[in-house]
């Protein structure tokens, strides 16, 4: 069961959350126990300055212990000022996931490769280890404090998301990714419920020894308000949340359009995360037409994942049809690179053929941007009123986070 305030067309003042928080806090048995506190990393809007006050506020002195671990899944790691200005501030028990080091987690079990086709509906047949961050299996309570967006891998970011990936080992992250990515992003992004790859996340979280709880939040894309806040387990405060999301976070057009431009905002520092500006545009551009990513301060395409730079960016057919060469690359970063190539099909004898183009407008040199199979445009000739006046042109600010939709 979960408790929410708030709704879609609502925005929540500080006072109304702080009180939310400790209410729901105060009364969820915590006296005495150990408490790891989990959190988004710097790529997603949330107020989290006001979000991890208020816990603090609401556990400190109460609790035995209190960590608070960083969701990272692959991203790169937070340095202590990057922490701070993130949290609003210094904590004790600030703890970056390291998804790098092999001490980092904790194996929890097996899902058997009959339970991966049964989840699946047969799109994989392979089990999975179960790892994740010892942080985690060592605190007596898990409590999730994150955001809920559209999300292109599995439906609706956040709930048990935010342990796996958030801070699980590579096996799940790859298998879930792929999952998504075998569904593909128009498919599933803004899917209401349960989709295969978020039972496979529940799946997997039921293996976590820690009672799982979440503040699942829905926050007004771009800034620091809230429309609304779930508290309840990992799973009924993240429907909860994900119904206002799917009221608040989706735009809905009349008619596909040629032309996308996606403005990424700086919090997006390389195509790996900016690729959301692809991903949330993705369905209403028509047949033949283009995604521009306009980000001139993304200078990477993906720091911790150069693999990516090696195989480009291809539709999901180009991989299954040339599998045994592909098989080995992890299949996160295959999974990425279908997400930001989108709907296309590959035969043997004609190649790729893609619904939709990508343009980055970027840092990134020319000559890195088209080996990786992907448009140039020189972010210094972009013309953004001149793209606005262009009937056949939707230019997005802050785009990554507003999923748009036909009617």
């Amino acid at each position: 069961m979960s408790t929410l305030i708030g709704g879609a067309g609502q925005v929540l003042s500080e006072d109304e959350v702080v009180a939310f928080v400790g209410d729901a806090l105060a009364g969820a048995g915590l006296e005495g126990r150990s408490v790891c506190v989990i959190v988004p990393d710097a790529t997603r809007s949330c107020p989290l300055p006001l979000l991890i006050r208020a816990v603090h506020q609401a556990l400190s002195g109460r609790v035995g212990k209190l960590t608070i671990l960083i969701a990272l899944g692959t991203h790169a790691e937070m340095t202590p000022d990057e922490l701070r200005k993130h949290l609003g501030g210094e904590y004790d028990g600030v703890l970056n996931h390291e998804w790098w080091k092999p001490e980092t987690f904790a194996d929890l079990g097996t899902i058997s490769a009959d339970r991966v086709a049964e989840i699946s509906g047969g799109l994989l047949r392979d089990e999975v280890p179960v790892r994740l961050n010892r942080a985690v299996v060592e605190h007596d309570v898990a409590l999730v404090v994150g955001p809920v967006f559209p999300h292109e891998v599995v439906g609706f970011s956040g709930g048990n998301k935010y342990f796996f990936p958030g801070v699980a080992g590579q096996e799940v992250i790859d298998m879930s990714h792929w999952l998504g990515a075998l569904i593909t992003s128009a498919d599933i992004i803004g899917t209401r419920g349960i989709t295969p790859v978020r039972a496979l996340i529940n799946e997997a979280a039921a293996l976590i020894p820690a009672q799982k709880l979440a503040l699942s939040v829905v926050a007004q894309s771009g800034t620091d308000a809230l429309h609304a806040i779930a508290f309840g387990d990992t799973e009924s405060s993240w429907q909860a949340a994900a119904g206002v999301s799917a009221q608040t976070h989706v735009r809905y057009l009349d008619r596909p359009v040629r032309r996308v431009v996606s403005i990424m905002p700086e919090k997006y520092a390389d195509i790996w995360t900016a690729a959301k500006g692809f991903y949330k545009l993705e369905p209403v551009v028509a047949d033949g037409g283009e995604v521009i990513l306009y980000a001139p301060h993304v200078k990477e395409i993906a720091a911790m994942h150069p693999e990516i730079e090696e195989i480009g960016y291809h539709c999901r057919d180009y991989f299954l049809g040339q599998w045994e060469r592909f098989r080995d690359v992890h299949w996160g970063v295959l999974a990425h690179s279908t997400h930001l190539r989108g709907a296309g099909s590959w035969d043997a004898e004609t190649g790729e053929r893609l619904r939709v183009e990508v343009t980055l407008a970027t840092g990134i040199p020319e000559n890195i941007v088209r080996r990786a199979n992907l448009n140039y445009l020189d972010p210094s000739t972009v013309d953004l009123a001149a793209y606005e006046a262009d009937p056949d042109t939707l230019v997005v600010p802050n785009a990554g986070e507003v999923l748009h939709r036909l009617k």
